[in-house]
């Protein structure tokens, strides 16, 4: 796997609350491996053989979705974290897609940041062929089982993610509407996508690359298989 990386990563130990879309299950990989961070994931990951232990190790924030109650630790947890110098990562989507689209992110998940004061760095993340062509065989979505993931991936001889730091969004008199529709605007912006509310079609910037998949991704999303994920190849800037 190849990575590239435009603009540049943060820096310092100011709080920092890093947003992505989600594309894929090595997403949290390929972040992490350019800027280290804690993580925001779904509760049930925890649960997964091997995955969960080493995420839960590594200082996951796990949030119970199926209680609102829950809500209020999490954001106890993220702000403490923030205020620490920590850096926080989460996908404020709230669930992968196919790399085509950017969803709407969800305000409520911004609220964090306007309690710590933290910058929200906002980052673009993709997967193309060596072409240069959108490569859906990266994304985890649909009915798509995790086993049916991995062997797609492991088909290609090269998969290459491209990650692109595309703003630093100052919190300071913005609402959570605010900061979610500025960060949602500037991925798509980053991607070539359509911006979250516009006509299918119509693209904030050129063309996008033309799509490669060797699997449908026409599905509502998600129902996944239960197994472990692997923690896929390591990742190097520019290099296998």
């Amino acid at each position: 796997m190849r990575l590239t990386v435009v603009g540049a990563p943060p820096s310092g130990h100011a709080p920092t609350l890093i947003v992505s879309n989600h594309v894929s299950w090595l997403d949290i990989w390929v972040l992490d491996s350019v800027v280290p961070s804690r993580f925001v994931a779904k509760s049930d990951i925890r649960r997964w053989p091997l995955v969960g232990f080493l995420v839960s190790g590594a200082g996951t924030i796990f949030i119970e979705r199926s209680r609102l109650q829950d809500t209020a630790r999490t954001n106890r947890a993220i702000v403490e974290a923030l205020t620490r110098g920590e850096y926080v990562a989460m996908f404020p989507e709230g669930a992968t897609s196919d790399g085509t689209a950017v969803k709407p992110f969800h305000a409520s998940l911004f609220q964090p940041a306007l309690s710590a004061g933290a910058r929200v760095v906002v980052v673009a993340l993709r997967y193309v062929t060596p072409e240069r062509n959108l490569n859906l065989d990266a994304s985890y979505v649909g009915e798509r089982s995790l086993w049916q993931s991995v062997r797609l991936i492991l088909a290609h001889t090269s998969l290459q993610a491209e990650l692109t730091f595309a703003t630093t969004i100052d919190v300071s008199g913005k609402t959570r509407r605010d900061i979610a529709r500025v960060a949602e605007s500037a991925t798509a912006d980053a991607l070539q996508l359509p911006r979250p509310g516009r006509r299918t079609g119509t693209n904030a910037g050129p063309p996008i690359a033309t799509q490669t998949a060797s699997y449908p991704t026409d599905i509502r999303y998600p129902v996944r298989a239960r197994s472990a994920p692997s923690p896929g190849p390591a990742l190097t800037n520019g290099r296998r």
